[in-house]
């Protein structure tokens, strides 16, 4: 039986020592192209979950020596991380509390635009839905009040995966979409970096 690898982590203050100390080092962003370019870490790449997931062995092959993954809060960094080192990658550290640790800690990241967090969009959206089938479940109809319990599981399921469709629909929405998505192609070209 092999030996699950461990997850290393680096604190912002690390992170930003080590960025100006190794010109080697890449620093991936795991999230959706919407949260990365409302804030990011300059010269960070943007390398969305589900892409890395997907083409794996493909992108770490791109990849550097040094890397550092980089999400909201470290989860989905860790998934990344986990991937990558099936692919046999090694050197990989996760950002300790991810970007917003990242912006109280250090400070100097891009921003663009008003879009708000995934997470606080899933937040307002569950609970919008919850309170329109308590009202509703009130004022229309006692069945559909089912609807604010079914909106309670799916977010239970959620947690317990650690997955969010919700996310994954909201992140489809209008105001979540980017100008350019990252491709396999374009995900580690430091020119498309420099074009967001």
């Amino acid at each position: 039986m092999t030996a699950t690898p461990t997850t290393r982590t680096v604190t912002p203050a690390e992170l930003a020592h080590r960025l100006s100390a190794d010109p080697e080092l890449m620093v991936i962003d795991v999230r959706t192209p919407g949260e990365f370019e409302t804030v990011h870490i300059p010269g960070s790449y943007n390398v969305p979950l589900d892409l890395l997931t997907a083409h794996t062995d493909t992108l770490a092959g791109r990849m550097g020596e040094h890397v550092v993954l980089v999400c909201r809060s470290g989860a989905r960094a860790g998934k990344a991380c986990e991937a990558l080192q099936q692919s046999g990658l090694e050197g990989i550290d996760v950002l300790d509390g991810g970007i917003a640790a990242y912006q109280d800690a250090v400070g100097g990241v891009n921003r663009s635009g008003g879009r708000w967090a995934m997470d606080r969009q899933v937040r307002m959206t569950a609970g919008t839905l919850v309170l329109a089938g308590t009202v509703a479940g009130q004022l229309i109809h006692p069945r559909l009040g089912l609807f604010a319990g079914a909106i309670g599981a799916g977010l239970t399921y959620s947690a317990l995966s650690d997955t969010c469709a919700m996310a994954a629909l909201l992140a489809k929405m209008p105001w979540n979409r980017v100008s350019a998505e990252p491709t396999v192609e374009t995900a580690l070209v430091p020119d498309a970096v420099a074009a967001r």
